[in-house]
């Protein structure tokens, strides 16, 4: 396994089962790389972020300020602090609700894909052992034609056994640990989704208890998309 033509004698002896587990590791591999690039991006500096919201709110007393802060980020703490600012004025009630839906929709955003990951980490080492299965077969149906006289025959099967479930544990243990560094950096998004949606509602609380009447967003604003992924 030196170099490309050794790993191409590899796929070969352990025959079709081989470059099943190799498309699944493709597939694993672009998926990794998509998500690993989306969640880069979506990741900012939410301390920064959320004094400047509290400030365009508590000092400038313009929720239009806070949804222009707001689309000047990426990612889903941005794009759920814009649909609490949109709900200004409107009962605490309305203003959770809509920052659990949009919470739900961007969960859904940052775990896509991540099914696919599972998927393969499962998949890849059951595949592997439906070759060492067949590599098993081979080998005894190798030993009842011809005895013990050709203890190669035996041993190709053997050895095609013993490939394809090194190579379905190969692909599965990296795209597992993939999976949990995906899983822990989401998570790291869950618990800054939490601090801004509680940093929005006591903020407004904070307006109500001094008197603070934040003008409008401006119709344009309201009409606006979601911050920029």
């Amino acid at each position: 396994m030196g170099g490309v033509g050794s790993f191409g004698e590899f796929l070969a002896v352990g025959g079709w089962v081989m470059y099943i587990i190799l498309l699944l590791s493709i597939v694993a591999v672009a998926v990794a790389i998509e998500r690993f690039i989306a969640l880069q991006r979506a990741r900012i500096n939410v301390s920064d972020f959320l004094a400047k919201v509290r400030k365009a709110l508590l000092v400038n007393r313009s929720v239009g300020d806070g949804i222009k802060i707001c689309e000047q980020y990426r990612g889903p703490v941005a794009s759920i602090m814009k649909a609490g600012l949109l709900k200004y004025g409107q009962p605490k009630e309305d203003v959770e609700k809509t920052i659990e839906n949009a919470s739900f929709y961007e969960m859904s955003r940052l775990e896509r894909g991540l099914i696919v990951l599972a998927t393969v980490a499962n998949v890849a080492p059951l595949v592997g052992f439906l070759g060492t299965v067949l590599g098993m077969i081979q080998s005894f149906d190798a030993l009842a034609a011809q005895g013990l006289t050709n203890p190669g025959a035996v041993a190709d099967g053997i050895k095609v056994a013993l490939y394809t479930t090194a190579f379905g544990l190969m692909v599965a243990v990296p795209v597992q640990l993939i999976y949990n560094f995906f899983i822990s950096r989401i998570n790291r998004f869950v618990r800054d989704i939490e601090t801004a949606a509680n940093t929005l509602v006591e903020t407004y609380a904070e307006m109500e208890r001094s008197g603070v009447s934040a003008s409008s967003a401006p119709t344009a604003a309201a009409k606006a998309g979601p911050a920029p992924k």
